[in-house]
Order: C-alpha cells, then structure tokens, then sequence
C-alpha cells in the first residue's frame, strides 16, 4: 500500500503536467490566426453569409477570411462583400454561389460563379494590368482593371456580363477563341450552346446616369437663381417694394395712376313731347 500511494505521488505531477500540456496546446490551436496569403476578407455583409467546410455552411462574419478553394454561399437575403490583397473586391448578392480561387495553381482565376449574382471591382494599381479572371458554367470573363456584374442561371444555362466602368473581355467557355470586347454600360448574354450574340447597351445603367446628370443641372440652376436674385436685390440688403396699385380706370378704358377717378357726366335732357 505504501509503495502504491508513493508511486501515485510521484505520477501524479506529470499527469497534471501532460493534462495541462495538452490543454495548452488545444487553447493554442484555437487560437492560431488564419492564414491570409491569397484569402478574401468579409469587410461588409448583411443577412446570412457563410462557407462550405466539408459539405456543411459555417457562418461568417465581418473581418472573418476565406481561403482559397473554398465555396461561399448566401442565403435569401445575405449578401458579402469581399477584400482581396491588392484591393480588388468582390460583392455576392442573395442565393449565390461563388467558388473563391478554384484553381490553386493560378490565383488569377479569382472567382467560379456557380450559381446568382457577384459584382467584381478590379484594382489595377501603379497603372499595370491586374489579369483575373472570372468563370461561368458558359464563360471566361477577363480583366485589366474595371467593374462589373455577372449572373449566372443554372436552369437557362446563361450567363449575363454587364460592364460598369473600363472595358472587359468576354468569351465562351466551351470555345475561347471567340469573344467580345465590352464597354461601359455594355452588356452581353452567353449561352451554353450558342455563339456569342451582339453587345447591347445597358439602358438601366444609362438611365441612372442620364437621370443623375438631370438632377445635377437642375441644383446648379437652382444655385444660379438664387445667387442672380440676391445680386439684383436693392443695396443694403432691404426689402423690394412694389408700386403702388393703378386706378380702376376711366369709362373709355383708360386708367388714372394715383388720384380719385373724374366724376362722372350728366346724362342729357329727355326729347321734348311729340306735338298734337
């Protein structure tokens, strides 16, 4: 009994020692920061946000990362909007699905849209080009620096490139060598199946523009007019006075300024009565 209670004494320090050990270094596993070489930064989001990790969504949240090779995904109302090393953004909108970096081995393909919506803002700093790429089931978007938007429908079989600011490249996927140049304001639908069809204008990006222009002359005369109409004003900043109301008028019409009006004439005798 005495050998056993020693050799539990002398045990015990070293399972207490190995016990904290080991929490230690689960504490410090918990703790380990993420890896941010080549990851996107969630810097805004609204609803719900998250990240496939083995098949299942983790929430995310603000200032959380994703790394490369894994899926984002949003719920009905949940959007993100993304950060990446150069500046360069990336927005999901709601039920999207967005393939972060697919391809390991070129971070220049940035983004597979497998399903929804995303708007990507290209940073090309210093002036040179920044080539990223964006994939489709049906495309291969290409940019230098520019901002655009592209939807894919999964049961159409379709994806919609609409160009905001610079220019983009755009192209089959089934058949590179074939491709379309996009402008501002430009859009343009690539089908599965189908060879590129013609660039069509935006009119509801145009429209905002047109409509933001209107309203930016309207303030500039507003401002005009008030600035006109206090020059004009009499010195010292008084008040403007009126003249003074005209006559009623004379019975020919014309009218009297200042005065009573002239009294008016007699009317003449009756005729005298016929003779008998």
């Amino acid at each position: 009994m005495l050998r056993l209670t020693t050799a539990l004494r002398c045990a015990l320090p070293l399972i207490l020692y190995g016990g904290l050990g080991v929490t230690a270094f689960a504490q410090s596993m918990t703790h380990v920061p993420m890896a941010t070489d080549g990851a996107a930064k969630l810097v805004a989001m609204t609803g719900q946000v998250s990240v496939l990790r083995d098949g299942d969504p983790w929430a995310l949240h603000v200032n959380d990362y994703v790394q490369p090779m894994q899926v984002i995904v949003t719920g009905d109302s949940g959007s993100g909007m993304f950060k990446v090393a150069d500046g360069s953004t990336f927005e999901v909108f709601p039920n999207s699905k967005v393939y972060f970096r697919a391809n390991r081995g070129n971070w220049d393909d940035l983004l597979e849209l497998i399903l929804g919506k995303i708007k990507v803002q290209i940073e090309h700093l210093g002036g040179v080009p920044n080539g990223n790429k964006v994939h489709t089931p049906t495309a291969v978007i290409s940019v230098r620096g520019t901002t655009f938007d592209v939807e894919y429908d999964p049961d159409k079989e379709y994806t919609t490139v609409t160009d905001e600011d610079g220019s983009v490249e755009v192209a089959r996927a089934t058949r590179l060598n074939e491709k379309k140049i996009l402008h501002a304001n430009e859009s343009i639908v690539v089908y599965k199946n189908e060879p590129l069809g013609k660039t069509g204008i935006d009119k509801g990006a145009l429209a905002k523009r047109i409509m933001r222009s209107a309203m930016d002359a309207l303030t500039q005369e507003a401002i005009n007019s008030r600035t006109s109409g206090s020059a004009s004003g009499p010195a010292g900043g008084g008040p403007v006075t009126t003249p003074p109301p005209t006559g009623a008028g004379d019975h020919d019409g014309s009218s009297t300024a200042g005065g009573p009006p002239p009294a008016p004439t007699a009317p003449p005798p009756p005729p005298p009565p016929p003779a008998h």
